[in-house]
């Protein structure tokens, strides 16, 4: 039997997948040169902290109930071998988009992006599943401040993972682990709270209204449309200006 969904999960996760089209979508008509649109700053940029935000929270919260799940069945190595499997797996993906970022656009290919953030986030985060949600608070606390005096400081390429990278250095997606993870902890933490040992803490409707319901296919499938909404938007781009990603090209 599949594990139970929680609606309001995949309604949030379904947001952040719409926020996530609309700000490639600016990005793409940017890039292209079709509309002038500023997605270095203003609204366009919080938006993009805001999808990249939403995503990596629910990471932690979606960790903490697979967790408590998991440890009915499973413990010790095949309990983190399964985490190990499943951060491997997206990891993977995540270099997927680093081969095709390099081929087409190799100036600002993605090296470290945000499925390799959560691949690498997946993995170490069994290390943390015993914290309390204060020492996980401080935890998160401590990688946001690390965070910064990484990025404050340039470094060589392999410490790119960690938040640590040279001056010249860019990329169309970068998420390291430092500060980032710390929010992958706040999601523990409010995993822990909210839906302790797996479940539902607290009271709601055993199905979200109807309006939310196109919100939760979204959320649902939301590592398919990832890989899919990039080629869609390109290609209604190139229906809509024909010579601006031919020209590009």
């Amino acid at each position: 039997m599949p594990a139970k969904r929680y609606w309001e999960i995949d309604l949030a996760r379904g947001v952040a997948v719409v926020t996530m089209i609309l700000f490639h979508s600016a990005f793409d008509l940017n890039f292209f040169g079709v509309l002038p649109l500023d997605v270095s700053g203003g609204f366009l940029r919080m938006l993009a902290y805001l999808t990249a935000s939403i995503f990596i929270f629910l990471v932690g919260v979606s960790f903490t109930i697979s967790y408590a799940r998991a440890e009915r069945q499973l413990a010790g190595r095949d309990l983190v071998l399964k985490y190990v499997r499943r951060g491997l797996s997206i990891f993977v993906l995540g270099l997927v988009i680093t081969a095709v970022t390099w081929l087409f656009l190799p100036s600002v290919y993605v090296v470290f992006g945000i499925l390799h953030f959560i691949g690498v986030a997946i993995i170490l985060a069994p290390l943390f599943a015993r914290f309390s949600t204060t020492n996980l608070i401080l935890a998160s606390i401590a990688c946001v401040i690390a965070g910064y005096a990484a990025n404050a400081v340039p470094g060589p390429w392999p410490l790119l993972w960690l938040g640590i990278h040279p001056e010249s250095f860019a990329s169309l997606d970068y998420v390291p682990l430092l500060p980032w993870f710390g929010l992958v902890l706040v999601g523990m933490a409010c995993g822990s709270l909210f839906y302790p040992d797996g479940r539902r803490g607290y009271t709601l409707p055993a199905t979200g209204p109807a309006f939310a319901r196109p919100l939760e296919f979204l959320g649902r499938h939301s590592l398919v449309i990832y890989f899919l909404h990039q080629p869609v938007i390109l290609l209604l781009i190139a229906m809509l200006a024909p010579g601006a990603v031919q020209g590009f090209w």
